[in-house]
């Protein structure tokens, strides 16, 4: 999937396409630069990436994703970009690992995030889009801005902090000074690729920075985590050195399952900035987590709460892990299931470590395919879970290694329970199918949603052959201002009888007599709402089988809804109303699969909402003000702050 640049496909002959590399190989830290100064792991540490070739890469490096741009206000100087084309670096797998060469900087943050971006892509089964910039005084149906690239700073701060601009749409990543010398976040691989996953995330689902729900900002954090620590297993020497380390073993400590270990260390903590199974106590002392329900209802900050579902989904794989080196294992040991003393053979090492890097690929791209499947705002960890659950479920229906009852096992003994289900079984646990039927004036049934999809087949399948993103962009702006006319269209006319039918299904309020305070009404007499979102999927299942979706994020708001009822100066809210549609398109007529919901005028959640958010005022923690307003980083910056005091 990973694109080509529209000058650099266009330039090409057909041969010279066919001859392009599929890879550029670049050197870098597996974790950070402190594990080069240990004797037991500066063998491990120098890595080599294997990122999508880019033909039309630009010193920076600058390419069709991200643009590395090397500006140091501290210093108020410019460093010299990094040019990858150069012979020299194209023969030695770009430059050596150094702190202190700024260019290798710049090659180490291109590297991780190219190769985080492949990740995505092949997960989703198409090109990744940045979010993009929004005039809200622009013209309805063009008020986006196409964003190329994703634009990285590795000096942009001297501080210990690195985080993502959705203002920016950019990567800023600080430096300071540590115990034994300068600490530059941006040369740790796990810090680098959680920034990354916090953009990708953003251009799937840019509702998610607003904080409705305890697991809003924490699910940010906690999925960002997840992909940097499932990307430790795709590195083969340092797994293998890991497995012979803990023996097999990795529920114990190691470097897999720990993030950031120089920035933690250098911030005052016993080890890593944060441990998926494990926690350090008062006197250094290393100890494995225990699940224990209780402990989601206590937490409250975003990285505990986020860490928790980390817990749970690394929990998960080590599960899976085991199950699947059971038997590698009884016969290494001649069937007792306890390995001899002694350092382990090679060849055990080596097929424990393949089964680590299958089971860890297959929970990576779990992870990310489940953002298809979740609601296009306010999601909880138990729509996660469902999400996880039903996009898998489509990709595998035989679930032969057990991956979905190690997550629905796993989840439950963390606590995370999704709300209204009565048992935690796999089939209640998977999303419902939809369908929505109305009844034309000759008898005759149609389906109103699945001819919205019939009607946008054409354009949603050319933007799966186009090569440049920008052409992508267009092509589906182009759909969603087709879904929009086509639904206003219909329900201008429709009875109140076919409104509520949509309703039930969308959740969208289209009844202009509903009397919902704060929902506008078009001069047409239908309610405004968005089409946030058209996007097709492309995957292949490990049977050999294509799947072709089409997801529709539709959503609408009511303006101003009062924090507090009876005290009107605590502020207001926008609160949305809506729904992600997953269609499958492999047959002649597409069918509506699923209709993940957010009725517009369900009192509870807002209730709930309200709730929520006088509680945040209580605590004199209002994220409005904490993360919105800072005065040293600007506004609309939610992760600036979040990532500067943990």
């Amino acid at each position: 999937m990973f694109a080509i640049s529209g000058d650099d496909f266009r330039n090409r002959s057909a041969e010279d396409l066919a001859n392009i590399p599929p890879f550029r190989r670049l050197r870098g830290y597996a974790f950070d630069p402190s594990l080069s100064l240990r004797l037991e792991t500066a063998a491990i540490n120098h890595a080599v990436f294997q990122v999508p070739w880019e033909s039309g890469l630009r010193p920076g490096p600058r390419g069709e994703y991200v643009e590395v741009v090397d500006y140091d206000p501290a210093s108020g100087c410019w460093y010299e970009p990094v040019d990858l084309n150069g012979v020299n670096l194209l023969a030695q797998d770009g430059l050596p690992p150094s702190e202190g060469n700024p260019q290798f900087h710049q090659q180490m943050v291109y590297a991780v995030a190219m190769n985080t971006i492949a990740n995505f892509e092949k997960a989703l089964g198409r090109q990744v889009l940045w979010s993009p910039r929004v005039d809200e005084h622009g013209e309805t149906g063009r008020r986006e801005t196409f964003v190329r690239t994703l634009r990285i700073y590795p000096h942009a701060l001297r501080a210990a902090n690195a985080y993502y601009s959705p203002v920016k749409k950019a990567l800023l990543f600080g430096y300071f000074q540590g115990p034994t010398g300068t600490i530059f976040s941006c040369l740790s691989q796990d810090i680098v690729a959680h920034e990354t996953t916090h953009a990708l995330l953003d251009g799937m689902h840019r509702r998610y920075v607003e904080d409705n729900h305890r697991d809003t900002l924490a699910f940010h954090e906690a999925f960002a985590d997840l992909v940097a620590l499932f990307q430790h297993f795709t590195f083969p020497e340092v797994l293998r050195h890991q497995i012979a380390q803990t023996r097999g073993d990795l529920e114990t400590q190691s470097l897999l399952g720990e993030l950031a270990q120089e920035f933690g260390q250098a911030t005052g903590r016993y080890g890593a900035l944060r441990n998926a199974i494990g926690e350090w106590d008062d006197s250094g002392k290393w100890s494995m987590i225990k699940p224990d329900p209780a402990r989601l209802a206590k937490a409250t900050e975003p990285h505990e709460r986020g860490s928790i579902l980390v817990a749970a989904m690394f929990s998960a794989f080590l599960a899976i892990y085991k199950a699947r080196t059971k038997g590698i294992v009884a016969l290494a040991s001649s069937g007792s299931g306890v390995l001899p003393e002694g350092a382990l053979h090679p060849s055990l090492i080596n097929a424990l470590a393949q089964e680590a890097t299958k089971t860890a690929k297959h929970y990576l791209g779990m992870c990310i395919r489940a953002l298809d499947y979740c609601p296009p705002f306010d999601i909880t960890y138990g729509d996660y879970l469902r999400a996880l659950i039903t996009a898998d479920y489509d990709m595998v229906p035989n679930d032969k290694h057990g991956y979905r009852v190690a997550l629905i096992e796993s989840f439950r003994r963390w606590g995370i329970l999704p709300e209204g289900l009565r048992t935690l079984s796999e089939e209640q646990l998977r999303w419902p199918y939809a369908k929505l039927e109305f009844e034309g004036g000759d008898g005759n049934q149609w389906d109103a949603l699945a001819s919205l999809a019939a009607e946008l087949r054409d354009l949603v399948s050319e933007s799966l052959y186009l090569q440049d993103r920008e052409a992508v962009f267009e092509k589906l702006r182009e759909a969603r201002i087709k879904a929009h006319e086509y639904l206003h269209d219909v329900f201008r006319g429709k009875s109140i009888s076919q409104r509520e039918a949509f309703k039930a299904v969308t959740g969208l309020n289209l009844d202009p007599e509903a009397g919902l305070k704060g929902l506008r009404i078009k001069s047409s007499g239908v309610p405004t709402f968005e089409v946030h979102s058209v996007l097709p999927a492309l995957r292949v299942t490990p049977d050999g089988l294509i799947m072709k979706q089409l997801l529709i994020s539709v959503t609408q708001r009511l303006r101003d809804i009062p924090i507090d009822e009876d005290d009107l100066n605590n502020g207001v809210f926008d609160l949305r109303g809506g729904c992600t549609l997953i269609f499958n398109m492999d047959s002649k007529s597409p069918t509506l699969r699923y209709a993940i919901t957010r009725p517009i005028d369900d009192v509870q959640r807002r209730t709930a909402i309200q709730r929520y958010k006088k509680s945040r005022l209580r605590e004199g923690i209002s994220l409005r003000e904490v993360y919105f307003q800072n005065d040293t980083f600007g506004v609309d910056e939610p992760f600036c702050l979040l990532h500067g005091e943990h």
